[in-house]
């Protein structure tokens, strides 16, 4: 008779990304662990955070993550493909992070007992947020832990340290913060867009030409997702400033990844006009590619605003259509033209996404097709 799964919950954390990380995994009422490493990224420690589940519990195995990245691998057989390809991915480049993923994916296959299953992050669900808790506390203290049997018990004492530390790093800001008259209070994430310039950047016609050709391999991101109603709001709120936050750090890593990085964008509203803030603020340039002309003129004069300061502050304005759409149909139609441009020209794609909305889902399908793997979901 098969033994009993075990169902595992795993989770990274990082602080910079890159910068110092942490991982944890938990089985409730069974074994939990979590480690460090002083300079790694919020990736590597999901996938870490999974294969040591895997490699330290016995018997089969459900592995439940919020990673996309990790379940995907798995699930959709991304594995297949690398091996298939020699450890390259769709688009013919090397593989990140091959140097875990390859004994990972030969351990799973190996034992035939693991299966992985997606969790929304931060959504109430004890055993991840307990995980979460213990891969945070070890990103911050650079020290692991583990035990036999994970309970109540040992959650509230994590909780009760973990609101010890967040005490601490209040009172050592406060500390730190400037005196009175001496330039303000320090802000907390990304402050406030720097002045744009005050021309506009180049319009092109759907043909880039922003590559220099002493800059070596170039790297365009694009970046999309969730509008306003579904971030908190037309006004600035705690869920679009974390959006535009996470979207900060993962450009900022991607940078050192990729020196000649380049965010690709619609300046939509919601996600689309978050990420070209988010790429301003860490100094990587991006590129407005607007589905037609007066894209901006029924929205509100705010929000207008917005959108001339991000577009004149535009490496370059890519115009797929050259007419404005009169009717639901051709504005779908130039959308669609708009996100296949973006599927052509991309090497990948971050997309804002809540798992609900058929919209964004519907791009997310067109992006699964166009960049396989190196599609990556970010939960609001």
């Amino acid at each position: 008779m098969a033994g009993v799964t075990t169902r595992a919950y795993t989770d990274g954390a990082c602080r910079g990304n890159p910068g110092p990380g942490g991982w944890a995994y938990v089985a409730d009422s069974g074994p939990w662990a979590s480690g460090s490493e002083p300079r790694t990224t919020n990736q590597r420690m999901e996938i870490m955070a999974a294969f040591r589940a895997v490699s330290d519990i016995a018997g089969p195995l459900e592995v439940v993550s919020d990673s996309t990245y990790v379940v995907k691998c798995f699930n959709d057989r991304w594995w297949a493909g690398w091996l298939r390809r020699g450890w390259k991915n769709s688009q013919g480049k090397p593989v990140a992070n091959r140097d875990l993923w390859e004994p990972f994916v030969e351990l799973v296959r190996a034992r035939g007992d693991v299966t992985f299953t997606w969790v929304k992050g931060h959504s109430g669900d004890p055993l991840n947020e307990a995980a979460d808790l213990l891969a945070t506390l070890a990103a911050d203290e650079q020290q692991g832990r583990r035990g036999d049997c994970f309970d109540a018990s040992i959650l509230a004492e994590l909780e009760a340290e973990a609101a010890g530390a967040n005490d601490r790093a209040r009172n050592r800001r406060v500390a730190d913060s400037p005196p009175a008259g001496s330039g303000g209070p320090l802000r907390e994430g990304p402050g406030p867009a720097a002045p744009a310039p005050s021309i506009s950047g180049p319009v092109s016609d759907g043909r880039l030409d922003f590559a220099d050709e002493d800059s070596g391999e170039a790297r365009l991101v694009v970046a999309t997702g969730l509008r306003p109603t579904e971030l908190g709001g037309w006004q600035e709120n705690p869920t679009a400033a974390r959006v535009r936050s996470k979207l900060a750090e993962i450009f900022s890593a991607k940078q050192l990844m990729y020196p000649h990085l380049t965010v690709a964008t619609g300046l939509g509203l919601g996600a689309e006009l978050l990420a070209a803030e988010a790429a301003r603020s860490v100094g990587v340039p991006y590129i407005a590619v607007l589905p037609f002309p007066g894209v901006d003129k029924r929205w509100p004069e705010a929000s207008r605003q917005r959108f001339r300061r991000l577009r004149s502050g535009a490496r370059e304005v890519v115009l797929v259509g050259s007419e404005e759409p009169r009717t639901k149909e051709q504005f779908a139609k130039a959308m669609r033209k708009r996100d296949d441009w973006l599927g052509r020209h991309g090497d990948e794609a971050v997309v804002v996404w809540d798992g609900r909305d058929p919209g964004v889902a519907r791009a997310v399908k067109r992006f699964e097709k166009a960049f396989g793997e190196d599609l990556w979901i970010l939960e609001p």
